[in-house]
């Protein structure tokens, strides 16, 4: 079946116009994907790391900005004729961050597309995954059975109990999630049914918004 017939199985007919916006971010991911699966264990998450310290560095200007606005509101120096002149420059500081968040994500969601991809991979084609322990996983081992300490490293089980029965992952994500999980991180929608990845579609928007730094909600 070729691709473009099963993404119109998957999402539905989907415009040309649509098409052609994702379609240059799926061709992107897989350009990098071959550098990405030739990283080690460490090297990858540290890859990880590096995309977010770059996130925080493209919105730095605004968010310290606005840190020093909080700061200076949460002072009694301020009349409260002037906190509202300050809220409201706050207001636009968060705008303009939000606006610099999305171009930097958009700009490395290639990259982090295909770690997701690769670390899906890894787990399906091995039944740990050891790297060196940093104090996250060691809580992490506290209070869950998939990860466990053995001195200076952490082994990581591609096996886990979850609603009394064990699960295995065996997934990696094709094309089409590729596309899907640009779909999403741009919000639009992706009708997918049961069984066609949902689940799996959503851990790379997921992945990606994460390295912000904040919450996210799917």
């Amino acid at each position: 079946m070729k691709f473009n017939n099963i993404l119109s199985k998957f999402f539905g007919n989907k415009s040309d116009r649509d098409l052609k916006e994702i379609q240059p971010y799926v061709d992107k991911i897989t350009a990098v994907y071959p550098a990405i699966q030739k990283l080690t264990h460490d090297e990858l998450r540290a890859r990880s790391l590096e995309l977010k310290a770059k996130v925080n560095a493209y919105v730095k200007e605004e968010t310290d900005e606005i840190d020093a606005l909080r700061a200076k509101i949460d002072t009694d120096e301020i009349p409260f004729n002037e906190r509202e002149k300050i809220y409201d420059q706050i207001d636009k500081l968060q705008e303009k961050a939000i606006e610099k968040t999305e171009e930097v994500l958009d700009e490395i969601l290639p990259e982090a597309f295909a770690i997701v991809k690769d670390t899906a991979r890894r787990f399906t084609e091995n039944e740990t995954v050891e790297v060196t322990a940093t104090q996250n996983d060691r809580d992490l081992a506290a209070i869950h059975d998939f990860v466990e300490i053995n001195g200076e490293k952490a082994n990581y089980f591609n096996k886990w109990i979850a609603g009394g029965n064990e699960l295995t992952w065996e997934m990696i994500h094709y094309d089409v999630q590729l596309f899907g999980g640009v779909v999403l991180h741009k919000g639009k929608v992706a009708e997918m049914a049961t069984g066609e990845g949902k689940t799996l579609v959503a851990t790379l928007p997921v992945f990606l918004n994460a390295l912000c730094g904040r919450g996210v909600h799917v």
